[in-house]
């Protein structure tokens, strides 16, 4: 046997994003790209803005010793306080550079955190549905993932994650906006959220800490904003990236932003850091940690996302199909009217590559990303409106 039993059942139960991804690659193969309407994965579509690519111009030509070597293992300190003052501002409270952690995307960030705050069996809550992958980063450090089904509107069921919390709780996990719905959760709801973990804290006496994946943060529309975790509750921290808002997900640059409140601060710290070097990650890409340090704040040209959305939801809201307008991120997550694996073998029958909602946690529901040319959206028509005649 060449791999673990534990790993070849988790690779059964891979990610359906990357299964259609591939099966998608085959049908492009068999009947070419222009006839294949692929939305099974989140690439974002978008050029990076103009400045990213004067700015990486300029760095790569900077011929400063040093400038490629090791650096601390949490980053370099000029693009970490970088880092801070943007959050400082954009959550209106005194964020410092030593609050920050760069890391390899927010995947890797995420798995940092697991690895320095989990213990055996320790739980970690996470409102479904949700990214598949949480289930992999929670068991990689011997913890447990507890979904908790969100409301019929995706936003936070805050008495079932109450009822959910135990002595075994170590944190909460959310995603806002939400992957797969586009869900953005709003201040009141984080607010209460905070309180609540507060008042269990107190009660378990014990730190049970509130993590906020954010990649997607800075694609939102109608006006919407995502409201400061950090300014909701104390031990909290966030981990977001730049893959989707400058649309570089292939550098695979993020960074742990650490609540300047949060107890115990100085062991974390230390910790997160001890974690970043041991798995193996030991630092985030140089070349753009370098050029990241000049383009806080800055994001490609949201509103085509926008466009994509509205476009998509109007041609499937007139054919029947029934879902929630995606207030960020760029994401639709229909119901299906029928089991939703049998509809998504159906869709593929018509060329579509869609992704169960089983594969986040929620049957019943089909996940759209929308990050695609405007062609896809419209080619998809067709095969689209045949089921919806079909079923709906």
């Amino acid at each position: 046997m060449a791999i673990s039993k534990k790993v070849r059942a988790f690779m059964e139960k891979a990610s359906w994003i990357r299964k259609m991804f591939e099966q998608g690659a085959k049908l492009k193969k068999e009947f070419g790209e222009k006839n294949v309407f692929d939305f099974s994965i989140g690439n974002p579509y978008i050029d990076p803005p103009e400045k990213f690519f004067e700015v990486l111009e300029t760095v790569a030509k900077d011929r400063t010793k040093g400038l490629h070597g090791y650096m601390p293992n949490a980053g370099y300190p000029e693009t970490r306080e970088a880092v801070a003052e943007y959050l400082s501002e954009e959550h209106a409270m005194e964020i410092f550079g030593e609050h920050i952690i760069m890391t390899c995307g927010a995947g890797g960030g995420l798995n940092v955190i697991f690895k320095t705050i989990l213990d055996p069996e320790d739980e970690v809550i996470v409102p479904a549905p949700y990214f598949v992958e949480y289930n992999f980063y929670v068991d990689n450090f011997g913890g447990v993932l507890k979904p908790v089904n969100s409301k019929d509107d995706f936003s936070l069921d805050l008495e079932k994650i109450e009822n959910a919390i135990s002595k075994k709780t170590k944190a909460v996990l959310i995603n806002s906006p939400n992957n797969p719905t586009g869900k953005v959760y709003n201040k009141k709801t984080i607010d209460a959220l905070g309180q609540l973990l507060k008042q269990k804290s107190d009660e378990f006496k014990k730190e049970i800490y509130l993590i906020s994946d954010e990649p997607y943060s800075k694609i939102v529309y109608d006006n919407l904003s995502v409201p400061s975790l950090l300014q909701a509750y104390s031990n909290s921290m966030i981990v977001t990236s730049y893959s989707k808002d400058l649309s570089i997900p292939g550098e695979r640059l993020g960074f742990i932003a650490v609540n300047p409140s949060l107890e115990p601060m100085g062991e974390m710290l230390s910790g997160l850091i001890f974690s970043n070097r041991t798995l193996g990650f030991v630092n985030a890409p140089a070349i753009m940690q370098h050029t990241v340090r000049h383009l806080q704040g800055l994001s490609g040209d949201i509103d085509i996302y926008r466009k994509k959305r509205d476009m998509l939801c109007d041609m499937l809201f007139k054919m029947g199909y029934k879902f929630k307008i995606p207030e960020g991120a760029f994401y639709l997550f229909p119901k299906s009217p029928i089991d939703d694996i049998a509809f998504v073998k159906e869709l593929q029958e018509e060329k579509i590559l869609v992704v169960p909602g089983s594969g986040f946690g929620c049957p019943g529901h089909f996940r759209i990303s929308y990050c695609v040319e405007d062609r896809v959206i419209k080619g998809a028509k067709k095969g689209f409106s045949k089921l919806a005649k079909k079923y709906l």
